[in-house]
């Protein structure tokens, strides 16, 4: 068993083509001996956004603080803190920063 201090993780920029102003810090994954998962804490400043994208695996999302929205083919979702998303494997999705708020979320994936 494994217990981490988040705020022991810097958090590193996250420099994926069409990502503005994401940062991503991994609390748990290969590194710690997880065999399955990997938990990220994404922060997005206001305004931020990942890459408008898909891939073959399944998100797990926990809004931890800030306002944005969860963007996909068929609109906007929003998201507040407490709320949780999942983005189904090859949807096309993207993580926006509202205007003036930052965005701070955990996701989860399988280890790739």
């Amino acid at each position: 068993m494994l217990v981490k201090e988040a705020r022991d993780v810097r958090p590193q920029p996250v420099h994926d083509e069409g990502a503005a102003n994401v940062r991503m810090a991994v609390l748990i994954g290969p590194d710690e001996g997880a065999p399955n998962f990997v938990m990220r804490r994404i922060e997005l400043d206001a305004q931020g956004h990942t890459p408008y994208h898909s891939h073959p695996w399944e998100h797990v999302v926990f809004v931890l603080e800030g306002l944005g929205v969860l963007r996909g083919e068929k609109g906007d979702l929003p998201l507040s803190p407490g709320d949780s998303a999942f983005v189904p494997p090859g949807e096309v999705h993207q993580f926006v920063a509202a205007e003036e708020s930052p965005l701070t979320f955990l996701c989860t994936i399988p280890k790739r």
